[in-house]
């Protein structure tokens, strides 16, 4: 088992200012799509596609080619990831049922946390490099359920159109092809790869911004919907978090990242990914925002946690 040692959490107060300062990014982008859409007609449809079909699987494929992965960190984060999504689609599938609300919109916010646009440079910020390799490895993880999963919550279930829609996702055959030149030592010419990461770079900042537009265009929901949607994403997922982490018997740092990622405000592809399969994504939309604006507390509050 890998671990790593402990670091001594940061001071309330300090780390709630640059906590605020690391999701900043997002709201002031997600801000500036919804205040424009407001002012002129931009095509939410069109900024979909651009992200899910061509940014994003750029940035995944660049992520993964020349990130320093090794085989026991990725299977024991495969299965803490496992562990943790499985454990709130359940629940949250009970939910839907005993609630009868749409289980397109309620379940991807609630089992998907955003350790990627917040959670890498959050965990940089905190531990480094080392910390920041282990959520790269947990966000990729992740991104394989997310469109895969995820797609197949969205689309309806286990049917032909949700299998058709996963087997043509970019996303997932640029994580498959990732890992894949990755492990094989398969090289990938110099100026390829810097394409890749330059049209990468621009995924996560259009992804903020197309959240900002679908809010614009959308309805906030405030209910008693999100309030167990909200317990279920940041409570239940540090919970989970936390019994991951014993299950793997992960400590140290390695056990900090995954406690935290878990209880990580909602993912942003949590929203954009509905749109992209015309579902409305107007609660998943509200999810991603009220988690985000909260974190500024929840995410210091976990690493203390955490921590202790």
């Amino acid at each position: 088992m890998v671990s790593y040692p402990a670091v001594e959490p940061l001071g309330m107060m300090p780390f709630i200012l640059q906590s605020f300062l690391q999701l900043l990014p997002i709201l002031v982008l997600a801000g500036g799509g919804f205040l424009l859409t407001r002012i002129y007609h931009l095509s939410q449809d069109t900024l979909i596609k651009v992200i899910v079909d061509f940014l994003m699987p750029m940035l995944i494929f660049h992520a993964l080619y020349t990130s320093d992965i090794r085989a026991v960190q990725v299977l024991n984060l495969a299965g803490i990831a496992t562990f943790i999504v499985a454990v709130l689609l359940l629940l949250s599938y009970g939910y839907v049922k005993i609630a009868g609300i749409e289980a397109g919109q309620f379940i991807p916010p609630v089992i998907f946390m955003n350790s990627g646009f917040l959670g890498i440079p959050l965990m940089k910020l905190w531990g480094g490099l080392a910390a920041m390799n282990l959520i790269v490895i947990y966000d990729q993880i992740q991104t394989i359920y997310i469109f895969t999963l995820g797609i197949l919550i969205i689309t309806g279930g286990f049917n032909l159109r949700g299998s058709k829609e996963t087997l043509k996702s970019p996303m997932l055959w640029a994580i498959i092809l990732g890992f894949a030149f990755r492990f094989l030592s398969i090289p990938v010419p110099d100026p390829l790869l810097t394409t890749l990461g330059f049209g990468g770079n621009a995924a996560p900042p259009l992804a903020a911004f197309a959240l900002g537009v679908s809010l614009g265009e959308t309805r906030f929901h405030f209910n008693r919907h999100l309030f167990a949607a909200l317990v279920l994403r940041i409570g239940v997922g540090f919970l989970c978090g936390l019994a991951g982490s014993a299950i793997f018997g992960l400590e140290g740092m390695s056990r900090t990242v995954v406690i935290v990622a878990a209880s990580l405000p909602s993912a942003v592809f949590s929203s954009v990914l509905p749109m992209r399969y015309g579902v409305k994504a107007d609660f998943a939309g509200t999810m991603v925002v009220v988690s985000t604006i909260l974190g500024i507390i929840t995410i210091p509050l976990a690493f203390r946690l955490a921590g202790g």
